[in-house]
């Protein structure tokens, strides 16, 4: 089956004791046993429950895995992804790593005894010098999150291959919809499902989708441990969000590349970070590894006063974090997502004061280029 039909279908079969088309949720903590050590498949709702597991399934075929697990939130399934490491043991993170990773990692891993380094996962000679005997992990995110660097995903699942060293790959930008990290060599990807696999912003969700069966088995003794699982109301939000996945990206990619020449053109645009543009340089890793460019896009202003100035005259992007919703949303990640990220880390990165990151939603595009150019039009 196609793409867009595996998301209609997969994990949202009709109701079989009713025939509803839209499957119940079921909303219930524990399960009634038919006998001592005899349910019918669930027992607690904190270790699975049935609007789990159905999203599970959808997304396991989405991203052609093995299986799936889903989780509260997409830091909750990234530290979880984390957890199969033991102390002492490195791991390679791609530099522009989203803030909240960065914190993770800086402030509260490192106290467990894991090792961190950030290094641009795009260039393979910076990647291969950072590895060490105890290498065990490299995670990327491709594109970064501001930056919208690109790591080429097959390139380095060959390296990961060559040292047993686990590929991870956060897909959260893209969906699986634009790419699909394990067809290209990736051991686990994960994602914030708040964003592009949800697309209303009405809920928050994580998912880590597996390859090898030694890592799922890890990954539910974990879920089920630690009570992170995503609840009931949750997992159908997201997965009556992924039956449209297919038609908004499309839109989203579409409405993407229009911004991204817009800004290229507008003489207060310093630069603009968009794989989809020639001016990219992992423009053609990214035309290789992704069915499109998407909607995320990095342009800088030049200073903070300037980035202000648009941000409090925008009308029809809204002013706020998070991303991959049908509406436009715009952000400083300098003060907003990136925050906790140090400005010496923030500069060598190449997240300026005056980068602003735009999440460019389904509507018509024309007025989002109107409000963009009004709110211009004062910096």
């Amino acid at each position: 089956m196609g793409f867009a039909t595996d998301a209609i279908h997969v994990g949202q079969e009709p109701d079989p004791a009713t025939g509803a088309i839209v499957a119940p949720i079921y909303q219930t903590s524990t399960y009634v046993q038919e006998a001592l050590g005899k349910n019918k498949g669930y027992d607690y709702a904190r270790t699975a429950h049935p609007n789990r597991k159905a999203l599970e399934r959808c997304l396991t075929k989405l991203e052609g895995g093995l299986t799936s697990y889903v989780f509260s939130s997409g830091m909750a399934a990234i530290d979880a992804v984390f957890r199969l490491l033991r102390p002492g043991d490195h791991v390679i993170v791609s530099q522009a790593v989203y803030g909240g990773v960065f914190r993770l990692t800086t402030q509260l891993l490192v106290q467990f005894g894991l090792q961190f380094d950030y290094v641009d996962t795009s260039d393979l000679g910076k990647l291969q010098a950072a590895i060490k005997p105890n290498t065990k992990m490299i995670y990327a995110e491709t594109p970064t999150n501001p930056t919208m660097i690109i790591t080429d995903i097959a390139q380095v699942s060959r390296l990961a291959r060559e040292r047993n060293i686990t590929l991870v790959v956060d897909n959260t930008f893209m969906s699986p919809y634009l790419q699909q990290p394990l067809a290209l060599g990736a051991h686990i990807v994960v994602h914030s499902m708040t964003k592009y696999l949800n697309g209303h912003s009405d809920c928050t969700g994580g998912a880590v989708i597996l390859s090898r069966q030694d890592d799922a088995d890890k990954i539910f003794f974990i879920q089920r441990s630690a009570g992170s699982g995503l609840a009931p109301m949750d997992c159908w939000l997201v997965a009556r969000g992924i039956k449209t996945l297919a038609v908004r990206m499309q839109q989203h990619d579409k409405n993407g590349m229009a911004i991204a020449k817009y800004l290229e053109k507008h003489p207060k645009v310093r630069r603009v970070l968009y794989p989809g543009l020639a001016s990219h340089p992992q423009h053609e890793v990214a035309k290789r590894q992704q069915k499109g460019f998407g909607a995320m896009i990095s342009f800088d202003l030049g200073d903070v006063e300037a980035a202000r100035r648009l941000l409090n005259k925008v009308h029809l992007c809204s002013l706020a974090e998070s991303l991959g919703g049908v509406e436009t949303l715009i952000s400083l990640p300098a003060l907003m997502t990136h925050a906790s990220v140090p400005p010496h880390v923030r500069a060598e990165i190449g997240i300026t004061d005056g980068l602003v990151r735009i999440s460019v939603g389904i509507e018509d595009v024309e007025d989002l280029i109107a409000d963009l150019d009004q709110a211009l039009a004062t910096v």
